[in-house]
């Protein structure tokens, strides 16, 4: 990867994204359809946010979530199709785990096609720590009174 007009940034104000819905609309089967309100929300909420460029297109992006000493989980991997194969990927997720938020005992992430290409970047497959909580709509209220309650106490 030696062209001089792709670059990496972390600076989030620099996204479009409308580039970016438009990114995960061709190259992420997983993230198609996602609004623009809800990006801005997901990058707003994420620390490091990387992207890549070609120019002035968006032509990579991940994003990672951490609390700095434990644990880390990488979000939303993508590279556009035409830029596929030529070490992008791999440069965008060791860009990832470079960041000084990301220094932690441990890295997650979630693939379903992917695994070989985290492999080579070290990624081991654990299969005892995987579960998922979808999105109850019933779940928010649950214990709210509790929790309330707990914290008008000082608990």
């Amino acid at each position: 990867m030696k062209n001089p007009q792709i670059h990496f940034s972390d600076r989030c104000a620099e996204i479009d994204l409308y580039q970016l819905q438009n990114l995960f609309n061709i190259a992420a089967f997983w993230a198609k359809g996602r609004s623009i309100e809800d990006l801005s929300i997901a990058i707003a909420n994420s620390e490091p946010v990387i992207s890549v460029w070609d120019r002035e297109q968006l032509i990579g992006f991940a994003r990672a979530n951490s609390d700095g000493i434990y644990r880390a989980t990488i979000w939303d991997v993508v590279i556009h199709p035409e830029y596929q194969g030529k070490g992008l990927g791999i440069k965008l997720v060791e860009t990832v785990l470079t960041h000084p938020c990301m220094q932690v005992e441990r890295v997650y992430l979630m693939t379903t096609h992917q695994q070989t290409f985290y492999e080579k970047i070290g990624f081991q497959t654990n299969s005892t720590t995987t579960m998922v909580l979808y999105n109850q709509p019933n779940f928010s209220a649950f214990g709210t009174e509790e929790i309330q309650l707990q914290e008008s106490l000082g608990g």
